[in-house]
């Protein structure tokens, strides 16, 4: 589905060319589109309506953006999560591991998950803090340091390709959309974790 923008400034939507899409395990399912099927209720107004279409469109970029991320830095045995666990402590070496879970807005049981993947391959080890040894400091090994390299290298070949069709302009427009979202994102988060019960 692509959306876009009339005369009018209406945001539309439109179907995908393929009759298909992929699930996150990559099995192929029918649109509901293809289907004849119009996921968004007809009752609503048209505001409304576009921003569920919307919403459906950031959904598919995020997790069509996360697979084929993955699947381009598959040849270095790395995914996007420690690739990002990884950028961080290339600006942050020595963090607390609570702390990396706190910056990178991940559950700590998650986190912990990641690093000890990162571990496994060598490309972190932990050690006590040496004023509490119940916390670990996370550190990049020397290992580490090449393959971050290569990643930087991929990354930006990568982000070449995904924004090719895109001009400086769009690019900045849509990051600053893309920020406001979070930020309101974040808003409703805060008001749901502040609900009692």
């Amino acid at each position: 589905m692509a959306v876009s923008r009339s005369k009018a400034g209406k945001v539309t939507a439109q179907a995908s060319a393929s009759p298909t899409a992929r699930s996150d395990n990559g099995s192929q399912t029918r649109t509901g589109k293809t289907l004849g099927i119009d996921p968004v209720p007809p009752e609503l107004d048209e505001v409304a309506r576009d921003a569920i279409r919307l919403s459906f469109l950031m959904h598919d970029v995020s997790r069509m953006r996360r697979n084929t991320y993955d699947q381009f830095m598959k040849p270095l045995g790395i995914t996007r999560a420690q690739w990002w666990v990884l950028a961080h402590l290339s600006r942050h070496d020595g963090m607390m591991q609570t702390q990396l879970a706190d910056v990178l807005e991940v559950g700590k049981a998650s986190l912990g998950v990641v690093v000890e993947g990162l571990e496994s391959n060598g490309w972190i080890s932990r050690r006590p803090d040496p004023t509490d040894k119940r916390a670990k400091r996370v550190y990049l090994t020397k290992p580490a340091q090449g393959l971050i390299k290569r990643m930087t290298v991929l990354e930006v070949e990568f982000n070449d390709r995904v924004f090719a069709n895109l001009p400086l302009d769009e690019r900045a427009a849509l990051f600053s959309s893309l920020t406001k979202v979070k930020q309101s994102l974040g808003r409703v988060a805060g008001s749901l974790n502040n609900q009692p019960g």
